[in-house]
């Protein structure tokens, strides 16, 4: 069953059981599915690769939203715990990310191989990663670590 399918039945579910923060998070994906499907200059199949980047671009624009209502402190609490519960959501349709100790492993290998000592090559470190890893790790974690290990390497 493929990933639209998963999110039309859930979202049957999610009306039958009365589960309304369900029900609109799922209706948000689709209405941003539906609007990459009919964006100009878009002439591909929509399969699960394009629902998971879907999501997973949904899910970042929340991220930044929970940081700016955690900010707001207890005027943007309410909000926050939605927009925790619509994150968990997607969370369950995306890959699992890499964590810090893998991702740190896998950065330092991919600069060994690429043999890369210049901080300035951080960019085609980054591009190789995320070819191979996207959507398991986010670029600024790759130039982050990426910054450390090159700063360490010319000390």
């Amino acid at each position: 069953m493929s990933l639209e399918q998963q999110l039309t039945d859930l979202l049957k579910q999610s009306m039958k059981d009365h589960d309304q923060r369900t029900a609109d998070t799922i209706r948000m994906l689709k209405t941003k599915l539906m609007e990459r499907r009919t964006a100009k200059g878009f002439s591909g199949a929509v399969d699960d690769a394009l629902v998971v980047e879907v999501i997973a671009a949904y899910r970042k624009q929340l991220q930044k939203a929970l940081e700016e209502f955690t900010a707001a402190g207890s005027r943007g609490a309410e909000h926050a715990g939605d927009l925790a519960a619509e994150i968990a959501f997607c969370e369950r349709f995306l890959p699992k990310g890499l964590d810090e100790a893998a991702l740190r492993a896998l950065v330092k290998e991919r600069i060994a191989a690429l043999g890369i000592a210049d901080p300035k090559q951080v960019g085609r470190l980054v591009g190789d990663i995320m070819k191979t890893h996207k959507g398991q790790v986010e670029a600024n974690d790759v130039k982050r670590i990426a910054a450390e290990e090159l700063g360490k390497a010319g000390e």
